[in-house]
């Protein structure tokens, strides 16, 4: 039976006692220091029955009487039972002499995962029949009284991690996913992780924990948000997409280094990465620059990394955003592997191939390349015509294999237009190998690399398919991304802009001339940390100019600044020259366990649909639950049938 022990890894919280401080003496140092060595450990079995968990117990503890609490996990031939609890297992010598026959009957006919408290004597187990699998292998509990506090009735699935079910019932049945060994090690570890973060920030640093609100506004810009009713007439709080416009206005306050492990909302519907509510590890600072949120947010990740990893080398290296699209197609690249985008346009400019010559006869042509290593012996004729029917489908765009094995041609019609002298050219640009597989494409800069950067996860993925490995889980590739530009096109119109990151970011110095004449080409003060390929945080310095601030809104992006006059009055009077970052705590939790989902770090997340399967939230609400916030449903046409059986079901999709 496989079991995690993560006593090591997760209780080395030093705990403290407190209360009055006296002066010191020799005596009383010596003691603390005893007590602190001796409490390294928390206590587990204080102000309870127990007096041990299951899976603390070892040979050290041999003869002790114990009193354990816990799921009856597995039983065998009446003879044994296994105890479960958060801690760990534990095996259990059920008494089979007449006089413990009211302890024989209740651990015999308690149904598994029933909840118990026996006592008992620590011993042995006899030679030749430890179990060096688990922590607690070489002893057993000989059981004196039992007590049944809890009967289990038949369960939807079994408690055991390699037991399969579907996501759809394990979160339906949350409470019993819980239960689980995995569960219990990934919730556990994002509490330990969370505390040391506080340590570093509060105890360490001078931040101060400050709770912001969670009915506020409606805010310009960004991800749609909830809105939450109120009792005056056509008028709604919103819940905050982020504490940020609350961040800033501390720092006017003058509280210099504010911290929260904060809760956000985003009404964003169907979308599998991310959650309606999620968790963000929020910070802002006054007086500060971009290099010193960077150094603060390295020094709280390698205080915070949990023990069983391998420490983190700081600092981070750094990229800016133009680097990562041009190298890696993407503004956060997995720099975990190779497979780097090579601009290849000069070595081209005479080809004879055809859609190469269309792409390099317009203004922006440009043609680029991405080597796959070992591609010749790992993709075969379907791959490769798969990764082409992407590119056509996704990006309207050709692409080009080349083999430089003359035999593997088959893939690439057009490669004998490739004249020797650009063969050449190609294996000295990008260091090719007999065995590689090159794909060529060419367009506009931004979507031939976004395409190959695209191309290059798919890859990727199929070369690990099949064997390959090329994303080592156990690395953990840190990277800053940096000087994205303060503005984008908007999608539904691209003669107007909208801001990259939020309406606060300030402009990067040395390009604010711009802003009055070439707003495009702004930078900003904006960074993203990226794990692994995952963006999981982003901050900015901020503008602290109201002026500065009124154009950015009022001219540039055409906002509403009525909605931000209170943040706008406050930056005028005296707001320091103030940065902040926020983690995603949930992202981050996720790509250090391993979990496949961020659901898997969150005691009770939504499904990929916003849904509650646990509680069947969100629900309908009656009639006259509505009226005091002079709400009425607006039913789809169709939905006469729903809205009949509205009080026996939930909402419907619309």
């Amino acid at each position: 039976m496989y079991f995690p022990s993560w006593l090591s890894q997760l209780c080395r919280g030093l705990s403290r006692p407190i209360g009055r401080t006296t002066q010191p003496t020799w005596g009383s140092f010596s003691r603390s220091l005893a007590l602190s060595s001796q409490r390294r450990i928390p206590e587990f079995s204080s102000f309870i029955a127990r007096t041990n968990t299951c899976g603390e117990l070892r040979s050290s503890h041999l003869g002790q009487e114990v009193t354990l609490c816990g799921w009856i996990q597995y039983r065998r031939q009446n003879i044994f039972l296994v105890l479960r609890d958060f801690h760990g297992l534990v095996q259990v010598v059920i008494p089979q002499d007449e006089s413990a026959a009211s302890v024989k009957k209740i651990l015999c006919e308690a149904p598994l995962e029933s909840v118990v408290q026996v006592s008992g004597t620590v011993i042995s187990r006899p030679p030749g029949q430890e179990n060096p699998k688990m922590p607690t292998g070489e002893i057993e509990i000989k059981v004196k009284t039992a007590e049944l506090l809890n009967s289990c009735k038949k369960l939807p699935f079994e408690i055991k991690d390699f037991v399969k079910k579907t996501e759809a019932l394990r979160l339906q049945y949350r409470y019993l996913d819980l239960r689980s060994f995995q569960m219990q090690y990934n919730l556990r570890l994002r509490s330990q992780v969370v505390m040391k973060m506080r340590e570093y920030l509060c105890n360490l640093h001078g931040f101060v924990d400050i709770e912001t609100p969670t009915l506020f506004k409606r805010t310009p810009g960004g991800a749609k948000e909830f809105l939450v009713p109120s009792r005056e007439p056509g008028k709604f709080y919103s819940l905050p997409q982020s504490p940020q416009q609350f961040k800033q206005l501390l720092m006017v306050g003058g509280l210099d280094r504010y911290f929260q492990v904060a809760r956000c909302y985003r009404d964003e519907g169907s979308r599998p990465d991310r959650q309606p509510e999620f968790t963000q590890i929020d910070i802002e600072m006054s007086f500060v620059d971009q290099t010193g949120i960077q150094s603060l947010i390295e020094g709280l990740l390698q205080y915070s990394w949990p023990s069983d990893k391998d420490p983190l080398v700081v600092p981070f290296p750094s990229m800016t955003f133009a680097e990562a699209l041009a190298t890696y197609g993407t503004d956060k690249p997995d720099t975990r592997f190779g497979m780097k985008i090579v601009d290849i346009t000069n070595a081209f400019r005479n080809t004879e191939v055809r859609f190469l010559q269309d792409a390099l006869s317009k203004p922006q042509g440009t043609v680029k390349a991405m080597c796959v290593r070992e591609g010749a012996n790992y993709l075969k004729r379907k791959d490769i015509e798969s990764i082409r029917k992407f590119a056509a489908d996704h990006f309207n765009e050709e692409v080009l294999p080349v083999f430089l094995k003359a035999k593997e041609n088959w893939n690439s019609p057009v490669a004998k237009f490739i004249l020797e002298k650009q063969r050449l050219e190609l294996i000295r640009l990008m260091e090719i190998q007999e065995d590689d597989v090159v794909l060529l494409t060419a367009g506009e800069h931004k979507k031939a690399c976004s395409l190959l950067g695209k191309l290059r996860l798919a890859c990727a993925d199929l070369l690990e398919m099949k064997g390959m490995v090329l994303r080592d889980p156990a690395l953990f590739s840190f990277l800053w991304v940096v000087d994205f530009p303060l503005f984008l096109p908007k999608e539904e119109n691209p003669m107007e802009l909208e801001s990259a990151h939020h309406p606060f970011t300030a402009p990067h110095p040395g390009d604010i001339h711009l802003l009055y004449t070439e707003p495009e080409k702004v930078r900003s003060q904006h960074y993203d940390l990226v794990l692994n390929g995952t963006e999981i945080g982003g901050g900015s310095i901020r503008i602290h100019d109201a002026e500065l601030q009124h154009y950015i809104l009022a001219t540039l992006l055409k906002e509403d600044v009525k909605l931000l006059s209170h943040l706008l009055q406050a930056l005028d009077y005296g707001a320091p020259p103030h940065g902040g970052i926020a983690l995603g705590l949930d992202r981050l939790m996720c790509l250090v366990t391993g979990a496949p989902s961020i659901r898997d770090v969150i005691a009770f997340p939504k499904s990929f649909r916003g849904h509650d399967l646990m509680s069947n939230a969100p629900d309908s609400v009656p009639p006259q639950e509505l009226k005091p916030y002079h709400i009425r449903v607006s039913w789809p046409a169709d939905s006469a049938a729903e809205r009949s059986s509205s009080s026996h079901s939930h909402h419907p999709e619309s």
